[in-house]
């Protein structure tokens, strides 16, 4: 005869209690920790984004209340790509682009090599100093500048009257101090701040991609008898082309959104005085938030983006290509 053994029933409740909360765990506290993350996005990155699109086909100041816009179809694009101030604007950010882009990576490559070449263990302190213009507040930087080119009593005036009295250099200086806030001077101050703030960045991106290089190309390079200029052409700049397309696509992408510095410097950039050197941002700033034209100014930003879209394209062409390896 067997015997029946009882056993006593689960605590049902408490272990339905803790495998639902452990179930719960699993499934969805991954999505509420990144959760804050997307919404942030949504509200401040992809809204405004879709919302300056909606705006871009919209005639709308903000005396008129929110919400009383008229649709317009593309009359703000076509006011825009026919208004001569906006091409203005457009030809100062790309002279910028081009006389203060290309001094950053001309000067960033070759110091960069030098520094990794020559300093040894002093690298770390040079990159710190150079690297601290860029995290300097862009303001601050303007500040500092707009006393430099003071006319009167600016040091870069200064310095050029002194140089003026050297035989070899009083010809090519002018024998006057410059106004460096005309039409015809403002854009070269406007160059050399941008250069003068993002060269150490960029020469910290070249000694990054510089140090992955191996040793042993430059070793067996100086075996060869291949002298330091040889290294720098023949090993430095072939395998430099990946973190060129990466800082030349920055440096686009940064230029032709070129704001703080011209607007500090040239305060605001409203008078006719300053114009040569009003990039399109500023130009896209004026249109919204001093002429109150909300629609217009997002049709500028979309042109901008469109533009920055097809140089960066160009830039894939001539850069991206080689670093990936293709022909």
């Amino acid at each position: 005869m067997r015997k029946s053994i009882s056993t006593a029933p689960p605590p049902t409740s408490k272990v339905s209690l803790a495998m639902r909360w452990s179930n719960f765990q699993r499934r969805y506290a991954p999505y509420i920790f990144i959760s804050p993350f997307f919404i942030l996005f949504l509200v401040f990155g992809l809204y405004p984004t879709l919302f300056s699109l909606y705006m871009s086909f919209q005639s709308w100041t903000p005396s008129d209340g929110w919400g009383r816009w008229k649709y317009v179809g593309f009359e703000n694009y076509t006011f825009t790509l026919t208004d001569p101030m906006f091409w203005r604007a457009m030809w100062n950010t790309v002279w910028l682009g081009i006389f203060s882009g290309l001094p950053q990576h001309l000067i960033a490559i070759p110091l960069a090599f030098v520094i990794h070449m020559v300093l040894g263990r002093f690298k770390t302190l040079v990159m710190a100093v150079y690297f601290l213009p860029y995290i300097t507040s862009s303001v601050a930087i303007a500040l500092i500048f707009n006393t430099l080119f003071a006319t009167h009593n600016g040091v870069i005036n200064l310095v050029i009257a002194q140089l003026n009295t050297w035989p070899l250099l009083g010809w090519l200086l002018p024998d006057q101090n410059i106004n460096w806030f005309l039409n015809s001077t403002i854009k070269y101050g406007l160059a050399l701040v941008v250069v003068w703030q993002f060269t150490g960045w960029n020469t910290l991106l070249y000694l990054s991609a510089i140090q992955a290089i191996p040793k042993e190309l430059y070793e067996a390079a100086a075996v060869d008898g291949a002298s330091r200029y040889q290294q720098f052409r023949y090993i430095t700049l072939p395998l430099l082309r990946p973190m060129m397309f990466f800082a030349v696509s920055l440096t686009i992408i940064g230029n032709m959104q070129l704001f703080e510095q011209p607007f500090v410097l040239l305060n605001g950039g409203a008078s006719s005085a300053t114009q040569g050197g009003q990039t399109a941002t500023m130009y896209m700033y004026r249109t919204a938030f001093e002429w109150l034209e909300m629609g217009t100014a997002a049709s500028i930003a979309w042109i901008l983006f469109i533009f920055i879209g097809i140089l960066t394209y160009l830039n894939n062409l001539i850069f991206g290509r080689a670093a990936r390896g293709e022909n």
